[in-house]
């Protein structure tokens, strides 16, 4: 049982079925769909509300859990000099689609669109993990490589988040993130007291920063990304990425563990909410995305890989051209931030629509890297 659960997980099944059911339901009884979402279903909350602004902040939360783990000594960011590469390879992943969306966008859009920049700019950790381990084999250091691009280039999304998709509705409110330093400066005075629960932590630390980032009309879903940080952790990092290492109980670990299956299939909910477009809805919008995922993203990690190679940062064994090829067109695999920016970014709901139409679209970026990785005749190692 237990296995059959790890492969819905590591399939991305959840949030594969919330896409399915929220496109069938939205194409189908579109009324009754967005009724479900939009309207008061708990008291005065809404499921959009409650996924994207609450369940969210648990799914950031673990986000800032492998950023943090990654960084610590023997993990995958740790030391600088092994991730020089993927990390220029990042910089090109994200100035790439945000070049492509708004060079684009001055030739067949209009102004109104160029909000959306931040839409490509963010990998799906998951599907690119999985599609990634298809193409070059569970034991190929492409993958390894690409992990740790796209756990850099989703810390960068989490910051564009916070800093440039403001409710635009509400004016900003700067005084209210005193809050977050408040919870921040909680949790820090937790960990030297030795707290060893992650209660204290999420409910004192996380809830300080929720209030501070909603009441400042900032996103509150990456609330705990300032407190998941000060979690006890132990010295250094023995897994990779999607790893559990048995012997890890610090505090990090636990709340990792504890909930990563929680925060996995919530995704169903998270793809109910957020993927219901009509087909019908394809627009310039769509087409910005598309293209600046699979063009952007490509280009900017193919190019910076090789500079970083070029400048003495050398790319990891058994990768060259045709592997860093691939790497970026597996990461432009932009499903689930690239849903939650487009949700943001635009209010109007046809654009928004067009917007996450173009990031639905990017999963046949799998299909052609598998098909690519047959025809270059990869390696697949392990």
């Amino acid at each position: 049982m237990k296995k059959r659960i790890n492969m819905l997980r590591e399939f991305s099944v959840p949030l594969l079925a919330g896409v399915f059911a929220a496109l069938t339901w939205a194409n189908l009884w579109p009324e009754s769909y967005h009724h479900f979402v939009d309207n008061p279903l708990f008291g005065p909350l809404s499921f959009h509300f409650i996924t994207n602004d609450l369940f969210m902040v648990l799914f950031f939360g673990i986000a800032a859990v492998e950023i943090t783990q990654s960084c610590l000594p023997g993990g995958d960011l740790n030391p600088p000099r092994k991730a020089v590469n993927p990390l220029l390879a990042t910089l090109g992943g994200v100035i790439g689609p945000v070049a492509v969306y708004l060079g684009l966008n001055a030739v067949i859009g209009e102004p109104a669109l160029a909000r959306g920049w931040g839409i490509p700019t963010a990998t799906d950790i998951a599907l690119a993990w999985l599609v990634a381990r298809m193409v070059f084999g569970a034991g190929h250091p492409a993958v390894s490589f690409l992990l740790l691009l796209a756990v850099a280039d989703d810390a960068i999304g989490l910051a564009i988040i916070a800093i440039f998709y403001p409710d635009p509705s509400l004016p900003t409110s700067p005084q209210w993130l005193f809050l977050v330093i408040v919870g921040m400066a909680v949790a820090y005075l937790l960990r030297n007291m030795k707290m060893r629960s992650y209660w204290p932590y999420l409910i004192v630390g996380g809830g300080l920063c929720w209030s501070g980032l909603y009441l400042s009309h900032l996103h509150p879903a990456l609330a705990l990304a300032f407190v998941v940080p000060f979690l006890p952790h132990s010295r250094r990092e023995a897994q990779h990425i999607f790893e559990d290492d048995p012997a890890d109980r610090s505090t990090l670990a636990t709340f990792e563990h504890e909930w990563k299956v929680f925060v996995d299939f919530g995704m169903f909910m998270f793809g109910l909410a957020n993927a219901g477009v009509l087909f019908s809805g394809i627009g310039t919008a769509t087409w910005l995305v598309l293209c600046s995922l699979f063009i952007g993203k490509t280009v900017g990690i193919f190019t910076m890989g090789l500079v970083g190679k070029t400048l003495g940062f050398p790319l990891p064994e058994h990768v060259g051209a045709r592997e860093l090829l691939l790497v970026g067109i597996v990461a432009g695999l932009g499903l689930t931030v690239a849903l939650f920016v487009a949700g943001e970014a635009f209010a109007d709901p046809g654009v928004q629509g067009a917007a996450k139409m173009g990031a639905l679209l990017s999963g046949g970026l799998a299909l052609l890297a598998i098909i690519l990785g047959r025809l270059f005749k990869i390696r697949r190692i392990g």
